[in-house]
């Protein structure tokens, strides 16, 4: 119930209830994209595409089918996508609708992520960052230091907007998860 009452939250746009199912279902997509990719680079990034189709079409979501059923049947097509991309090496673009989609999600409230990571030393802070994955170092390091907005990191990366929400989000757990670790 309490998955339905998030998923029903997400569709109005909340940003807390994106971030619970994020959390809840992370590390069910990514190990099973794992699994099927053997390569853990390629798992994050499906994973990571797999949530921002997820939220950018939540609205279609039909509640008869369970949510995890539901990521799971568009990691397996965000994998055959990347396949075929690199099959045919082209780059296909996300939509200005897509696009829109996903800039409508609400960026600026802190979570408590960012709240924790603000409290931090910025030497230690720096530290570790250094302890994250490229990719979550950089959109930490555009986010936070040269304080971009989501819409033109999305530009610096030339990655979809969804993508950089999502991998923000992730970051921050990750980041977040370091700092209580200390």
């Amino acid at each position: 119930m309490e998955i339905i009452h998030h998923i029903e939250k997400a569709k109005k746009g909340d940003q807390v209830a994106f971030t619970f199912l994020l959390d809840h279902y992370w590390n069910e997509v990514y190990g099973f994209m794992l699994k099927r990719t053997e390569n853990e680079t390629d798992a994050e990034d499906i994973t990571i595409e797999t949530f921002s189709k997820a939220f950018d079409k939540i609205a279609n979501y039909n509640p008869e089918f369970q949510f995890n059923t539901w990521l799971i049947a568009i990691a397996k097509n965000v994998h055959i996508d990347l396949l075929r991309k690199r099959k045919s090496a082209l780059f296909v673009e996300i939509t200005d609708e897509e696009d829109q989609q996903a800039y409508n999600i609400a960026d600026t409230s802190p979570t408590a992520e960012d709240e924790l990571i603000t409290e931090q030393n910025l030497s230690r802070l720096l530290q570790l960052i250094k302890e994250l994955k490229p990719h979550y170092q950089e959109v930490i390091q555009l986010r936070y230091f040269q304080e971009l907005s989501y819409q033109e990191i999305s530009e610096h990366l030339n990655e979809p907007l969804s993508n950089v929400k999502i991998k923000l989000l992730r970051a921050k757990k990750l980041l977040a998860e370091i700092i209580l670790g200390r």
